[in-house]
């Protein structure tokens, strides 16, 4: 694999692929049939489950747990001890007693899109998508879908405000959203954050 740095304390299946210029850190590991896309960073400790995709650029910081059959787009952001689950009722015996065997529950994955990112020890409660750049606050717990540029904090996680590509948290005047680092105003259009054209264009 061109360009791929993977650590000896790593345990990264033989079928797996990972894209040029990736790094997998110590204790991390990576299962059957996953694929990280180019540029990814997989930190110390971190679990990327069997069939996940990652795009490229992606962060997952150590210790998080990826769960498959999570899909992640380009430029997500996975923070410390995140957890995305894949179990929406999860149970270690069927109601007879026996052992839940592979065959005795369906896994339902996260879906995240671009450049979404998710604070430390959060977890994300599937099936659910997020969508593109949303930010969701550290320790928050989402159990339902989160629309694009939200922010989202809490448990359970709910919306308070709208945040730019940057990350900048958005400031309402007058019905315009606007960052305040930036300039670029938005507004919201039917539940869905849309940037405005620049004023003289």
């Amino acid at each position: 694999m061109k360009d791929v740095r993977i650590v000896d304390t790593a345990d990264v299946a033989d079928d797996a692929k990972i894209g040029p210029g990736s790094s997998i850190w110590h204790l991390a590991q990576v299962r059957e049939g996953a694929s990280l896309g180019a540029n990814c960073v997989v930190g110390r400790g971190a679990y990327i489950g069997t069939g996940v995709s990652l795009g490229d650029n992606c962060k997952v910081q150590n210790y998080a747990l990826v769960y498959e059959p999570a899909k992640l787009a380009d430029g997500v952001f996975i923070g410390p001890a995140v957890v995305l689950t894949n179990d929406h009722r999860p149970r270690a015996v069927n109601p007879d007693g026996t052992v839940k065997s592979a065959d005795d529950w369906h896994a339902v994955g996260v879906t995240i899109d671009e450049g979404a990112a998710i604070g430390a020890r959060a977890v994300c409660v599937a099936p659910i998508t997020i969508g593109a750049w949303a930010m969701i606050a550290a320790g928050a717990v989402v159990t339902k879908d989160v629309p694009a540029h939200a922010l989202m904090v809490g448990v359970p996680a709910r919306q308070v405000g709208w945040v730019s590509r940057a990350g900048n948290p958005l400031v309402e005047e007058d019905g315009v959203f606007l960052d305040p680092n930036t300039g670029q105003e938005f507004a919201v259009i039917e539940g869905q954050l849309t940037q405005l054209a620049a004023k003289g264009e």
